[in-house]
């Protein structure tokens, strides 16, 4: 009996009852790699597709994020469980691709495929980069300690002038189009090569395996798991969200402290003014922004009489006379009200800012300097110079600055295991008056490329043969030749 056939509208003839999807299933299996070493329908020797699947995640939650933008996914419920498993997701694909890393690294397979090696390294750089720029969009508390802790790697890297995470308007950029085009194109790459010349077989002699056929279906039950476990997480450890730290704030709880640092920028004392790994974007004269701008606007919109002016009018040695007073007064407690009346212009001046600060008048002054509502930058160097954003963090449970970079939230949310060692270094290197930002980006710049070109390392790149690594992953749990030898 002849077999029914239908007539698509493109011409094109289809069995009976044959799906739709046929022809994307036929193409996806079409890309599918069919044979493999024996060991190669373990977990750790399909890691790449899990990454493939983590990575469709990612990309579909931050499209939906996208859509309907930060106050509906740091606020609603729905918003924030989207966010949740992209959190988690990304947490998911940085540990597999660290695993995969593991897994390449102690079976040698840099040693056939130096240029996978190169892909695979430039590939977890990236990732890495782009996890980072991911917390720094989130919005929150957490994004401002992110962001002013990656702004001194970036400028102590001497690249400052084309990453600055406090410009969350450049972050997006960097998130959402350029490091994800790179990644894409390389995962392309990656994987074409993997689909021609197949899975690594084993460099040594000794290891046993022979060809089989790759087990799909088994693959498919992890990546159920892998899915599973990302949405168990996501409503478990849903990703709190601490509001952003304002400049109203800290002048509420700290006027006193936030006076002296009007003083300090006004005075060219403060941290931004006086940073010194400044490549780009700390170049800003701090009095200009910090106290001539915003107070110049109040005082144009209010008619009010200018202190600034008052205090510019005396001598160089009489200005620093009133700025000592003025420190003293704070210092001591000085009331914001009682200086508003003072014969000192300079305590006027500090407390008039500080008063706007409390009001909630002062930030949005303040950034309308910038030349984008997304660009926080002057907002967060403020609350840094006043030391407002360390005392936030911690009383969140961040701890210091370099803690702050391994939190997405407080404990247990989310630990940044890979940027312990970076953290370590930091703090041991704190009491170090020579060593900054810059020389910390130099370790880890140089840390980058040994990674990177390992396989071309004497000595070096022998080092996980020689420690007999492959045993972790060539075994008789994943090498059934071998378990068949122990057995006779």
């Amino acid at each position: 009996m002849a077999k029914r056939v239908r007539i698509d509208y493109d011409g094109s003839e289809r069995k009976s009852g044959q799906s739709i999807l046929a022809p994307i299933k036929s193409i996806v299996k079409g890309q599918m790699i069919h044979v493999v070493p024996s060991y190669g329908n373990s977990f750790f020797f399909t890691i790449g597709v899990y990454l493939l699947e983590l990575f469709a995640i990612l990309a579909v939650t931050g499209m939906i994020m996208l859509i309907f933008g930060p106050y509906w996914w740091d606020t609603t419920t729905t918003g924030t469980f989207i966010r949740s498993v992209h959190l988690w997701a990304a947490e998911a694909f940085v540990t597999l691709m660290f695993i995969h890393l593991a897994v390449n690294l102690s079976t040698s397979a840099f040693r056939k495929k130096k240029l996978m090696w190169i892909i695979g390294s430039i590939m977890l750089l990236l990732v890495l980069l782009q996890f980072a720029f991911g917390i720094g969009l989130e919005g929150g508390l957490v994004s401002q300690v992110n962001d002013q802790a990656a702004a001194d790697l970036w400028n102590g890297l001497g690249l400052g002038f084309w990453v600055n995470p406090m410009n969350q308007g450049a972050v997006l950029g960097w998130h959402v189009a350029i490091v994800p085009i790179l990644l894409v194109g390389l995962i392309l790459l990656h994987y074409t090569i993997v689909r021609r010349r197949g899975l690594n077989t084993p460099y040594r002699k000794d290891i046993p395996y022979k060809m089989v056929r790759a087990n799909h279906n088994s693959m498919y039950r992890r990546m159920a798991y892998i899915l599973a476990a990302v949405l168990i997480f996501s409503v478990i450890f849903s990703s709190p969200y601490i509001p952003p730290l304002t400049i109203s704030q800290a002048a509420n709880s700290q006027p006193s402290n936030i006076a002296i640092t009007f003083l300090n920028e006004f005075n060219f004392s403060s941290g931004t003014a006086t940073y010194s790994d400044s490549i780009n974007p700390y170049l800003f004269n701090t009095r200009t922004v910090y106290v001539s701008r915003p107070y110049g606007d109040y005082v144009n919109l209010t008619g009010s009489k200018n202190y600034e002016a008052s205090l510019l009018a005396y001598n160089l040695s009489e200005q620093n006379t009133l700025l000592s007073e003025a420190y003293q007064y704070f210092n001591n407690g000085g009331s914001i009200s009682a200086g508003l009346n003072s014969s000192n212009p300079a305590i006027v001046l500090a407390s008039r800012l500080t008063l706007m600060a409390q009001m909630g008048t002062y930030q949005p002054f303040l950034q309308s300097e910038e030349t984008s509502g997304l660009d926080n930058t002057y907002v967060l160097r403020f609350l840094v110079d006043s030391g407002s954003l360390n005392i936030s963090a911690q009383q969140n449970g961040l701890g210091v600055p370099q803690y702050g970079m391994l939190l997405v939230g407080a404990s247990p949310w989310s630990f940044q295991y890979w940027l312990l060692p970076y953290n370590i270094m930091e703090i041991v290197t704190s009491n170090i008056s020579w060593w900054g930002d810059l020389e910390n980006g130099l370790v880890a710049f140089v840390a980058f490329l040994v990674l990177l070109l390992l396989p071309f390392i004497p000595g070096l790149k022998k080092l996980p043969d020689k420690l007999k690594l492959y045993k972790i992953f060539w075994n008789r749990f994943t090498i059934p030749e071998l378990k068949k030898k122990n057995k006779r």
